[in-house]
């Protein structure tokens, strides 16, 4: 039986270990992508990275999208999956119109909203002339402190009827007779939420929160084609810098020493959700004799 699963690990081996390898032997030369590797600079592009405030500003925006998406997003997303599990008219409407953008490509998504917050002839400026935000008009992706905001607004738009589908499968695998035996205790409505629902809610919200980091962490197509990572790199991400650098300025050993970084703060955290969080929902979920 173990050779079936032979293919799958020579797969594995070509696709994604190969390439890692070769990405963390290539961040070891300064290397302009073309002719031999002959200029060994061992750690230098790794230190390097420490000290370049680009990328330094890269990390900072990360863990600010991170923070929002945490704080904004997914508390955006479980209520409004609140909102639609109860018995309102016309609610499975409204999930196909939330989930919808999701099924969008980025690349649409970037492409759209560009155009929704193109200077002067954009949405979005008229609205601000209307609700007398005329100092926003013309700057939202054009400004150093409003683009990293406007590129969130466009992230949730794009990705909270995910999450609130997740939060949905998570509401209605909840059993009824649990909320119920809560009401006739004599629990209210938000007690009910804040002792039943989100606790046993709890493992879904977690997977929630890790996609939503993983992806924060690694976000590049929407970002590249609304700005390109400007004005003046105030918008550029960990991905978009490794584009940059290896395809733009021909810097395939300092790119590859960024993509080895993003990889293992990508590693480090799957590893420490798989081992503190995801194995004690699992051992939650499973009985001592191992069924469910």
């Amino acid at each position: 039986m173990a050779w079936f699963l032979v293919p799958a690990l020579l797969l594995f081996l070509v696709f994604v270990l190969a390439p890692i390898a070769v990405a963390v032997y290539t961040g070891l030369f300064k290397w302009s992508g073309a002719g031999p590797m002959d200029d060994f600079v061992g750690w230098g592009n790794y230190a390097r990275l420490f000290h370049d405030q680009v990328f330094l500003g890269d990390l900072e925006r990360g863990l600010y999208l991170i923070l929002l998406s945490v704080t904004v997003q997914l508390p955006f997303a479980l209520f409004t999956a609140v909102l639609l599990n109860q018995r309102l008219r016309g609610r499975a409407v409204y999930r196909m119109l939330f989930f919808a953008p999701y099924i969008l490509s980025e690349v649409v998504t970037a492409v759209l909203f560009t155009m929704v917050f193109l200077p002067g002839a954009g949405m979005a400026d008229h609205l601000a002339g209307a609700f007398g935000l005329e100092g926003l008009r013309g700057r939202w992706l054009a400004d150093p402190s409003t683009v990293v905001p406007t590129l969130f607004v466009v992230m949730t738009w794009k990705y909270f009827g995910f999450h609130m589908m997740l939060f949905l499968a998570g509401l209605q695998s909840i059993p009824g007779e649990v909320l119920e035996a809560a009401s006739l205790d004599g629990a209210g409505p938000w007690q009910r939420f804040r002792h039943v629902t989100l606790p046993l809610l709890g493992p879904t919200i977690r997977i929630s929160t890790f996609l939503s980091i993983i992806g924060a962490i690694q976000l590049f197509d929407l970002v590249w084609v609304m700005t390109a990572g400007g004005p003046n790199h105030s918008s550029e991400t960990m991905a978009i810098s490794m584009f940059q650098f290896g395809f733009k300025r021909h810097q395939v050993g300092y790119a590859s020493a960024i993509s080895v970084v993003l990889f293992m703060i990508c590693l480090i955290f799957s590893l420490f959700y798989q081992r503190y969080v995801l194995r004690r929902d699992l051992s939650g979920a499973l009985t001592p004799g191992g069924g469910r």
